[in-house]
């Protein structure tokens, strides 16, 4: 049986920055048949640290939902859309044009997936924002912003740099992917491969109904996409618990598969030539959306609900870290932003 600190295959622990690692090292190593890239693994030791809290210029992560699991489960899904793009090019089975990627295009792809989320890290000299979660609706921004300073800094380049701060907004929302203007279509590819990678990954996850309702939910509330949710613009989703927003996971399943579909140019295929044949990440994810369909049938009784949501997800953060206050937990409003605005 599958593990929940585990990828798809179940065979990589996504909760361990190491074996991740090792594992997109060897994707490297077999696509271009060199050893592992030295600002990869510069990379994956400092997302370690920085997630930790062991850096001196930002607190360890404290969103449990946007946790290292997560970021790294993205970015071994990166590697592996980037090596399916790869050999479909070679079998013709690929976008003709696009062309083929070089190392340092693989690089700064699986880079850009690592430090995707980085922007719900909070400076130490940040005392306006007491979680993470507050800077859901900039965080992309703010990942932008790391990622064209550090990857200058580990010495790819002024190009490679402005390429994954681009690459990071295939992310998000605020821009729609279409829109996103970069030098040219193989770099647009590999925009639409991250953010397929990134929908791919937490939709997959075990325990994503689970990580929905008892985690994601509270970075909603501080980030004002939960309750009454004042000031947010009326085209974003809001949700009024937990437990609403599983039910809602089939309705966004929908609008995901349309944006995997035509933004994101059907870059799961890439998946399935990764995978001969089948698509792991889509199994998964579709087991559970007929999971919540199963979840939203029985709303009305909680003692069902939790019988079908009981599995546990791992927990990632360093004991200094909250993640958010406990009242947050099952809050079906947003009367608690109040309390949250006051120093803590």
């Amino acid at each position: 049986m599958r593990r929940s600190d585990y990828d798809v295959t179940g065979s990589i622990r996504v909760t361990d920055p190491g074996a991740v690692a090792a594992e997109v090292g060897r994707i490297y190593k077999a696509m271009f048949g060199c050893t592992r890239s030295a600002e990869l693994k510069r990379a994956f030791q400092d997302a370690d640290l920085l997630y930790r809290g062991e850096h001196p210029d930002y607190f360890a992560c404290d969103t449990e939902y946007h946790d290292i699991q997560h970021v790294l489960d993205v970015t071994l899904a990166m590697a592996r859309l980037m090596d399916g793009y790869q050999k479909s090019l070679v079998s013709g089975n690929g976008h003709g044009g696009h062309g083929r990627l070089t190392k340092p295009l693989f690089v700064v792809g699986a880079i850009s997936a690592l430090f995707h989320d980085f922007g719900y890290l909070r400076r130490r000299n940040d005392h306006k924002h007491h979680y993470g979660a507050e800077y859901t609706l900039v965080h992309v921004a703010r990942g932008a912003t790391f990622l064209r300073r550090y990857v200058h800094r580990l010495g790819l380049g002024r190009e490679m740099a402005e390429l994954a701060a681009t690459l990071v907004h295939f992310t998000g929302y605020e821009r729609p992917a279409e829109t996103i203007r970069l030098s040219g279509e193989r770099e647009r590819r590999l925009g639409q491969m991250l953010g397929t990678a990134d929908i791919l990954a937490q939709m997959s996850d075990r325990c994503y109904l689970e990580k929905c309702r008892d985690r994601l939910y509270p970075e909603f509330v501080l980030g004002r996409l939960a309750g009454e949710a004042r000031g947010i613009a009326r085209s974003i989703p809001v949700y009024a618990s937990g437990e609403d927003l599983v039910n809602k996971t089939p309705g966004f399943y929908a609008g995901a598969k349309k944006r995997l579909s035509l933004q994101l140019a059907r870059s799961y295929d890439y998946a399935t030539r990764y995978f001969n044949g089948s698509n792991l990440y889509l199994d998964e994810m579709e087991k559970n959306v007929r999971h919540a369909e199963r979840v939203s049938q029985v709303r009305p009784v909680p003692e069902e609900i939790r019988e079908l949501l009981r599995r546990q997800p791992p927990h990632t953060l360093v004991p200094e870290a909250v993640p958010y206050p406990t009242p947050l937990v099952g809050l079906r409003s947003a009367k608690v932003l109040d309390a949250v605005d006051r120093p803590h």
